[in-house]
């Protein structure tokens, strides 16, 4: 095995002599130099993987050879060892990119910290994860042996997801594919337990018998909000946005807000179309179609125009609960960049607002351009490139500048939240019906549906999941776990095309289960 090798620059050596032994005997390979200058002549003709720089030295000093060494090779930590404490000596040593300091005396014991922090961190915390990651694996399938309920399950898919995110950071860990494994079974008992429990949940009538829905995120976090108006709120629908990307998102904004994070079901269909009218109207969609004849007989069944009334369903829920906005409610609809950038320009004009609701389609349309493109395919091939597009696109997207800019406005606060999630489709599911079918891939509404029910909920009677009837014959199928609905005809080429893409409208850990974030300027 390689030993890493040290460079030690110190015009005092000898009195270091014992701490280099030390070192030694501890399986690093160190070599030694008393001045500036041979350690710049040593960085040029080998290879270091760290280096201890004394600071104060004859002929060049120490700052002026940690910027030469840094134009040779800026990988390569470089740790200042110095006599003087002066907090402007330290500054200048952080602004020359130096790693870290020690101060003399330095003992063995330090020299080997550092040592293990910049040289064995990787393996060492690698190992500690591993050895987690086995203890929450058999933690998740105990819990999946207690007939776990809703709370239960959010818990299950925190620590999915959590997981997933730290072996990001650790891709020499061989663990992803026993966690893919985990989450295909996790998703398994979680389509069974919504396939038995989700018609309870729409008729409950008590909070602790069902989760929170779709139909109650205005009335559970954005109301309350309104009460005390003593600055403006912003209620953000980020479309298509998942548990993982948002968790991506929002170090982003640890700094500008105080952040509370809650958790909670999208209704089904997970479509846009429904789940998002849901959570604007406060209602499921058959109530919509029922209360709000006008709007719904208008709306034909593509995603576009089942969502121009979003505004027009907020206000109604207002008007229901009696609720008076210190001036008129505020909407707008972020479907490209140059919108965005408008809506980011004009943002400190919603200072005295009572309550702006922003919707953000880019993720959705991430989700959706990516089936049809070979570059998004390649650039985002699974769901650790999905979160790290997210987090690229976040960095540097006018809706990032946007929060900055309410961060900026005294005692604003953000509702933030989703419609719906996403799943990577893995399994084709073959399915019959009517040339008069919708095209959706995780749901499907028609005569004469068949599909294997092992793969999907079939629902005869759309009015006992509160699902528009479209017909006396129309039924309803929901896709389960990672599957997609491919037709008979031309059946391999459509199994081929939509393997491996984001999808929604189905029932899955992804889709359903979704954050509500509540965030307040520390303006």
């Amino acid at each position: 095995m390689k030993r890493n090798r040290i460079l030690w620059v110190d015009d005092e050596i000898e009195l270091l002599r014992s701490h280099i032994i030390f070192l030694n005997e501890k399986g690093y390979e160190v070599d030694t130099v008393t001045n500036g200058e041979d350690a710049i002549s040593e960085v040029k003709s080998k290879q270091f993987d760290l280096i201890f720089l004394d600071e104060m030295m004859a002929g060049l000093g120490g700052l002026e050879t940690l910027q030469q060494i840094k134009e040779i090779n800026s990988n390569i930590p470089v740790v200042m060892v110095t006599k003087s404490e002066e907090e402007s000596l330290m500054h200048d040593a952080i602004g020359s990119k130096i790693s870290d300091y020690l101060i003399k005396p330095v003992l063995p014991s330090q020299i080997l910290l550092v040592c293990k922090k910049f040289l064995e961190s990787k393996k060492i915390s690698g190992e500690y994860v591993q050895k987690d990651y086995l203890n929450s694996f058999n933690e998740i399938n105990r819990l999946l042996t207690l007939d776990p309920n809703f709370d239960d399950w959010i818990e299950i898919y925190q620590k999915l997801v959590n997981w997933d995110m730290e072996l990001d950071e650790h891709p020499e860990i061989d663990l992803r594919q026993m966690l893919i494994e985990q989450r295909k079974e996790c998703n398994q008992a979680f389509a069974k337990y919504v396939e038995k429990n989700y018609k309870d949940w729409i008729d409950a009538t008590e909070k602790d018998e069902a989760p929170t829905l779709s139909t109650q995120i205005v009335d559970d976090y954005v109301l309350p909000q309104l009460k005390n108006f003593d600055g403006p709120l912003f209620f953000f629908v980020i479309d298509c946005l998942r548990l993982d990307q948002w968790l991506v998102m929002e170090k982003h904004l640890t700094s500008l807000f105080n952040i509370q994070k809650d958790y909670y079901y999208s209704i089904l269909p997970t479509a846009t179309p429904y789940s998002r009218n849901a959570l604007f109207a406060g209602l499921y969609p058959s109530e919509i179609e029922k209360h709000y004849p006008d709007l719904w007989s208008t709306m034909s069944d593509d995603e576009n125009s089942m969502n121009k009334y979003e505004k027009d369903l907020l206000q109604l829920l207002l008007n229901r609960r009696k609720v008076n906005l210190k001036n008129d409610l505020k909407y707008m609809k972020i479907i490209d960049p140059e919108v965005g950038r408008a809506f980011e320009q004009n943002i400190l004009s919603h200072k005295k607002t009572h309550l702006m609701a922003v919707v953000v389609n880019f993720l959705d349309m991430i989700a959706h351009g990516r089936s049809d493109s070979e570059i998004l395919k390649e650039i985002a091939p699974d769901e650790s490139a999905y979160r790290s597009l997210t987090n690229t696109w976040f960095q540097h997207s006018s809706l990032l500048n946007t929060f900055r800019a309410v961060a900026s406005i005294p005692k604003a606060r953000i509702v933030l939240t989703t419609d719906h999630g996403s799943i990577r489709t893995q399994r084709g599911a073959k399915v019959l019906g009517d040339k008069e079918a919708s095209a959706n891939l995780r749901f499907k509404f028609g005569r004469n549906l068949k599909v294997d029910e092992k793969h999907a909920i079939y629902i005869k009677n759309p009015s006992d999941y509160k699902l528009p009837k479209r017909g006396v014959t129309i039924s309803y199928i929901i896709s389960k776990e990672d599957f997609y609905f491919v037709y008979p005809t031309e059946y391999h080429k459509y199994l081929s095309y939509y393997k491996d893409s984001f999808q929604h409208g189905g029932v899955s850990l992804e889709e359903m289960i979704l954050p509500v974030i509540t965030m307040e300027s520390r303006a």
